[in-house]
């Protein structure tokens, strides 16, 4: 995979990410679930439930940068949530990894997740993905495709998903039933959907 592979429309991204392997030091993990975001209502991709919806800030100015960056934000100050930046420089979209199965790291992954959690969920819901990995505030902005970076993404090994099952996002209150959720249906790491109480009715 490369930058040209990831610039292209979110949800042409995310449908590529699928079955992605995410390497960190010793751990290894494969992409099962992640969500389109796109930008400002002024953009290719208007996307009210975007960080980057209100335009550039310090926070989301990463998405606004080159295809295959890192964006790590935190999610109520409890777990930090990593996305995969897509489409051309300038434009703001990335992909919300959102679950993983565990391929290699487990002792490391147990360190950091406890050992009372069941195998499958090791890796299933963004911030459980972040903390699985290891995820940091100061990875924001890595180049997920530069083979010396801490974190990389690898499509080499994994074989692309020919089953891919799509629906809303989880947990959002605008844009709630735009069908950006992507993910493998066979695999039992994949999380549950929850529509926000703020969402207005479908």
């Amino acid at each position: 995979m490369n930058a040209e592979d990831l610039n292209c429309h979110p949800v042409e991204a995310a449908r590529k990410l699928l079955g992605v392997e995410l390497r960190v030091e010793d751990v290894c993990v494969r992409v099962v679930e992640v969500e389109a975001y796109g930008g400002p209502e002024g953009g290719p991709w208007p996307d009210s439930a975007a960080h980057s919806y209100r335009g550039p800030t310090p926070r989301n100015r990463v998405m606004f940068g080159p295809a295959g960056r890192l964006y790590v934000y935190s999610s109520y100050g409890m777990h930090l949530c990593m996305n995969v930046t897509c489409g051309p420089d300038g434009e703001a979209a990335a992909v919300l990894l959102r679950a993983a199965e565990l391929v290699d790291g487990e002792a490391s992954v147990r360190r950091r997740r406890g050992d009372r959690v069941a195998a499958r969920k090791l890796v299933s819901g963004p911030g459980n993905l972040g903390q699985a990995i290891g995820a940091q505030l100061s990875d924001n902005g890595m180049d997920l495709l530069d083979r010396s970076s801490r974190i990389v993404l690898d499509a080499g090994r994994a074989p692309c998903p020919t089953d891919i099952a799509e629906g809303p996002r989880v947990g959002i209150s605008k844009a709630a039933d735009r069908p950006w959720r992507f993910w493998i249906p066979r695999s039992d790491a994949v999380s549950a959907y929850r529509r926000s109480p703020r969402a207005p009715a479908s």
